[in-house]
């Protein structure tokens, strides 16, 4: 679990509001192989048809648009917005927190949405705007690193 002041790769530390909860540790697939190893080192990796050119995820071993077999594994920006959301207050019993958890839907800006969790913010509605920018970084778990969102600091 990550805790108040740890660090993962390619983000910052964990310091104030919801957090991810300790929970089980993600266990690769040959179809997500790439996907967790490009999160043990601070990127998010996301796979792309190059017949259709369009980005998707989950990952699968074919294009869901064209159903084609020509697909790569792209490393994307990490950015996107807050597309829908929920905030759990009642988490499953094998997740050890009893903090409430945001789960979200984020439209990355390369137009496929991911589940995640929101990070760093209070997990209060009025915190949460649809529409609000954010940005990836990577918390661990056990030797896996989570995806997770942050509201995105403007420079």
């Amino acid at each position: 679990m990550a805790s108040a002041g740890s660090a993962a790769p390619g983000g910052k530390t964990t310091t104030k509001g919801a957090h991810v909860s300790a929970g089980p540790v993600p266990i690769p697939t040959p179809e997500t192989q790439t996907f967790w190893e490009g999160t043990a080192i601070g990127e998010l990796r996301i796979q792309r048809c190059n017949s259709c050119e369009e980005y998707y995820f989950y990952p699968r071993p074919y294009c869901p648009g064209c159903q084609s077999d020509d697909v790569e594994w792209r490393v994307v920006s990490g950015k996107g917005t807050l597309a829908s959301y929920n905030i759990n207050y009642r988490p499953f019993p094998i997740f050890e927190s009893k903090d409430p958890q945001v789960i979200a839907l984020v439209e990355l800006d390369e137009g496929v949405r991911m589940m995640s969790n929101i990070v760093d913010v209070e997990p209060l509605p009025e915190n949460l705007e649809l529409g609000m920018r954010l940005a990836v970084r990577f918390e661990p778990r056990g030797d896996q690193f989570l995806p997770v969102f942050t509201p995105e600091t403007r420079s």
